[in-house]
This record gives C-alpha cells, sequence and structure tokens, in this order.
C-alpha cells in the first residue's frame, strides 16, 4: 500500500477525535520525524481543547444552579470602560440558550483582540438576545462612575428584546424587580457574563477606533482612552475634548486651568 504523504497524514489527523484511534499510534510509530512531531501536536491541541472543554463547563455552575431553581432565560451582564479618560462607559446583556458552547471563552480582557471579534460574531449569532448600554463621557461625569456604570446595565437590560428571569451581574446589584446573582469576577466564572464581556468590549473598542478618526492625535486606537504616556502627553498638548470625561484626574485640572487661561 502507498504510504501516505505528510500533508496526507495531517489532513487525516484532522479528522480524529479520540487519542485511542489506531492511526494515531501508526504516526507515532512512523519513521519520519515529521510525521511523528504531526501526532504530537495532535495531541497536544486535544489536551489543550480538553481544558477549554473543563473551564467551561466550570463556569457553568451558576447557570445550571439557576436552571435547577427553575429559572431559563438567563441574563449574564458585564461592563467595560470605568477607568478610561475618555470615552463612554458601556454595559452588555445576553441571554444564551442552554445549548450555547463556546470553548475558550472568558474574561474579554484575557483574549486577543482577534478572538474577541471572531467570539463576538458566534455570540450575536447564537445569543437568545441581548442589549447595550452607552452611558457618555458627559453623564459619566453627573452621576458618577460607579452610578454610570448601574445605569448602562440597566440600560442594557431594558434593550433586550426577551425579558429575562434571572441575571448574572459583574460585582454589581441592579435595582430591578429581576431575581439576580452578584459575582465577583464573574467575567471569569460565568459563561454568561463573559460572554457579555466580550459584547461590551468590542462594542466600546469600535467607538474608540472610531473616536480616534476624529480625533487622531490622542491615540484612541491604542489606548482605547486610558491614561497612557501618549495620551497625556496629547491632553498637555491638544487639551481637553468633549469626549474625555472632565470629573476625572487629572483631565479635571487640565479642564480647569483651560476655562482660567
Amino acid at each position: 500500500m502507498k504510504k501516505l504523504t505528510t500533508e496526507e497524514i495531517r489532513l487525516k489527523l484532522a479528522a480524529i477525535s479520540s487519542p485511542d484511534d489506531p492511526f494515531l499510534n501508526q504516526c507515532r510509530n512512523d519513521e519520519r520525524k515529521s510525521v511523528i512531531k504531526l501526532a504530537d501536536k495532535w495531541a497536544r491541541d486535544y489536551e489543550q481543547q480538553l481544558k477549554k472543554k473543563q473551564q467551561f463547563e466550570e463556569m457553568m455552575i451558576f447557570e445550571k444552579k439557576a436552571r435547577g431553581e427553575g429559572y431559563h432565560l438567563l441574563c449574564g451582564i458585564d461592563e467595560v470602560g470605568r477607568g478610561p479618560l475618555a470615552g463612554p462607559v458601556v454595559a452588555a446583556a445576553v441571554i444564551l440558550p442552554e445549548s450555547f458552547y463556546l470553548p475558550g471563552l472568558t474574561d474579554s480582557k484575557k483574549l486577543t483582540a482577534a478572538k474577541r471579534e471572531s467570539f463576538y460574531e458566534f455570540i450575536v449569532k447564537e445569543a437568545i438576545a441581548f442589549g447595550i448600554g452607552i452611558v457618555s463621557p458627559a453623564d459619566i461625569d453627573r452621576l458618577n462612575i460607579y452610578q454610570a456604570t448601574k445605569a448602562a446595565m440597566v440600560q442594557a437590560v431594558k434593550e433586550l428584546p426577551a425579558a429575562p428571569e434571572y441575571l448574572l451581574i459583574d460585582a454589581m446589584e441592579l435595582y430591578l424587580p429581576i431575581p439576580q446573582e452578584s459575582l465577583i469576577k464573574g467575567d471569569a466564572r460565568s459563561v454568561s457574563i463573559a460572554a457579555a464581556s466580550v459584547l461590551a468590549k468590542v462594542t466600546r473598542d469600535r467607538m474608540m477606533m472610531q473616536l480616534a478618526s476624529e480625533y487622531p492625535q490622542y491615540g484612541f486606537e491604542q489606548n482605547m482612552g486610558y491614561g497612557t504616556k501618549q495620551h497625556l502627553e496629547a491632553l498637555n498638548l491638544y487639551g481637553v475634548t468633549e469626549c474625555h470625561r472632565r470629573s476625572f484626574s487629572p483631565v479635571k485640572e487640565m479642564a480647569a486651568e483651560e476655562t482660567v487661561s
């Protein structure tokens, strides 16, 4: 029988789902180092997928608990943008189907930008419903960032086209007449909250990219409004804009100086 080429073996390995597959053992015993390396890579990838599956199942514990108590439309809620000097605070609320499965999903800050975009598209496609809440810099200044964050979360829930029965919220309690649970570091502990964190992060990043085209000197496409050295230098050179939070230091002090002068 004709010996398979390395490329043919790679394609055949891609179709294997079990570590006990006889073909995998054949590859491990092949005299070609390239084939042995392919088999080793398959084993590493398989172990990585098992870890992601286990992590996903562990992050479903709060959803399983709520469903066991009779709730079905579970809503995860998270926000991004509490710390930046510029741009809005954005929250997302998402209701996922019970069959939802996305291995590797976790706190959006731990994902690459490309992975966040990929996950975003998958989540919005698979979700039963999702909503976005946005609070502007001016309203952040008026409310304070803590209250603005809550307002964004409530807005996100109200934007949902389906009414949630239970809320899983990242480190907040909301004044809503809906049973809820607040989880510290919830975006790394709950699938629903992690999904919301991805939606919120991608939404806000896209908004900051738009602001970057309007205010190119501040480097928003890189710093997303955070107080990096480049951003602070630009503030000193070009001043405070309408997209900056005037209640945040050092923007507050800079805006005051501009008013005096």
